[in-house]
């Protein structure tokens, strides 16, 4: 596959932001996030059945931009410039935007996705270096395929969106380029209002704890597919053992923090300690809770330990990630915002990065972006028929898991481990019911088709 870049060029907003609106400073959660980019691909299909208007690649590619400027005029910081650690200059240079041209069809590509060929598909570098720092807020890539499908890429600056901001700005995107003036979102920056940035002590903290997670090895990401039954059924294991309300959340996280426990007994001869983090959406906590509108990052970890000897069952470890998550409450909140603020998160980070630094601990990150309707991004001809991330391959290795919705109430996890613990993960005997590997494809029709059937659970597997 060869992906060849058509043009380059920079798309300002539509309308100029006001001199009161240049400097936008960053709040202090903003700075706690420590990777550059809130990346996702977006792929769709050519589809007949959309208006005629719709089937020319050239209009298509002319209304993403044209709505893009529109929807920059609300979302101005994504047409700036970082300035610096604390801020960024509005200044209406516009977002970074790539067209390019992929020899072959979509549905080539789709038959058996490859994440490291994929991230072709984005408009920078993800992990970038001094010489591809990270300038522009918001890059674009628009790749077209022979057969008219395409693959928007995008890599907004996680300084600036999680992924609720994410799926914020993607609803108001789409809701313009299809003219539905009652459906568009209007943003809200109050971030740094609540958690104001003064200087960049804590964000160094944070720095050196997600370092000293780091691990010598190589590393290697790869798909798993839980499709709706072998959620369901994961649910009713732990709820057979007691535990009320599972969510889908909550069974597919346990699970492999479960597996990858015990790939790492199988290759190291004990289990060992283990620690999971999970990305808590601090807008849910808040008393009053916070709009969905609500721009930047509003995140903190929940961080959850297993340390008993004994094998854990898939209800002790909902439990431990169950009491982890529940500590990060109102009050959390009402703290982290207070006088003490600083130090209490400094405590936290360094309490993580202390237990999870050893040799002898196992650690598992987790983000999830489920419930924020990925799915549903419709600029005019369709939904997406696969939301993906990045694939990684490097020669540092940290244990992450990046969970996404599928098309029909499953969920998707990107898993990325050191290549032993991956190998063994794969081959694990508990972890797969059946070999079928689908495709983004066939991951609806084999859903419906399950559900149907009543077959036993199956959980698929894909490179």
């Amino acid at each position: 596959m060869e992906v060849q870049i058509i043009s380059k060029q920079n798309v300002k907003p539509s309308s100029p932001t006001p001199s009161p609106l240049r400097n936008f400073k960053l709040s202090l959660l903003d700075q706690l996030v420590t990777v550059p980019y809130a990346p996702i691909l977006l792929f769709y299909p050519m589809n007949k059945k959309a208006s005629t208007s719709y089937l020319d690649v050239p209009k298509r590619l002319e209304l993403l931009k044209k709505s893009l400027s529109e929807t920059l005029t609300q979302f101005y910081p994504l047409a700036g410039k970082i300035k610096d650690e604390l801020s960024i200059d509005c200044n209406d240079e516009g977002a970074y935007d790539v067209e390019t041209q992929v020899n072959c069809h979509l549905c080539e590509f789709l038959r058996q996705p490859d994440l490291l060929l994929a991230n072709q598909f984005f408009p920078c570098e993800l992990l970038p270096t001094e010489s591809t720092a990270v300038t522009y807020v918001a890059n674009f890539q628009v790749n077209v395929f022979e057969c008219g499908g395409i693959v928007i890429g995008m890599c907004i600056s996680h300084r600036v969106v999680d992924g609720a901001a994410l799926s914020t700005f993607l609803k108001a995107w789409s809701a313009t380029a299809k003219g539905s003036k009652e459906a568009i979102i209007y943003p809200e920056f109050i971030a740094s209002s609540l958690f104001p940035a003064n200087d960049l002590w804590l964000r160094d903290s944070a720095i050196v704890m997600f370092g000293s997670l780091l691990k010598k090895g190589q590393c290697m990401t790869k798909r798993f597919v839980f499709d709706a039954s072998a959620i369901s059924n994961l649910k009713a294991q732990a709820a057979i053992l007691g535990l009320k309300c599972p969510t889908r959340v909550e069974v597919v996280s346990s699970f492999l923090w479960k597996c990858l426990m015990a790939a790492s007994e199988e290759w190291r001869g004990s289990q060992r300690p283990s620690l999971l983090t999970h990305y808590v959406n601090l807008r849910r906590k808040m008393e009053p809770k916070l709009s969905g509108n609500s721009m930047g990052n509003f995140l903190w970890l929940a961080a959850a330990k297993y340390t008993n000897k004994s094998k854990p069952g898939l209800k002790d470890l909902v439990g431990e990630m169950r009491k982890a998550i529940s500590k990060i409450d109102s009050d959390f909140v009402e703290h982290i915002k207070g006088d003490k603020g600083n130090a209490l998160m400094d405590e936290s980070l360094k309490g993580i990065g202390a237990f999870g630094s050893g040799d002898g601990v196992d650690y598992l990150g987790f983000s999830s972006w489920c419930k924020f309707g990925f799915y549903d991004t419709d600029f005019g001809w369709g939904k997406p028929v696969w939301v993906s991330s990045f694939g990684l391959s490097c020669s540092l290795t940290m244990n992450l898991v990046f969970l996404v919705d599928t098309r029909c109430d499953g969920i998707e996890a990107f898993v990325t481990l050191n290549e032993k613990d991956m190998t063994i993960l794969e081959g694990n005997l508990e972890l797969f019911d059946g070999d079928t590997r689908p495709t983004p494809q066939t991951i609806r029709v084999y859903g419906r088709r399950r559900r149907r059937m009543a077959q036993p659970v199956t959980l698929w597997l894909g490179d």
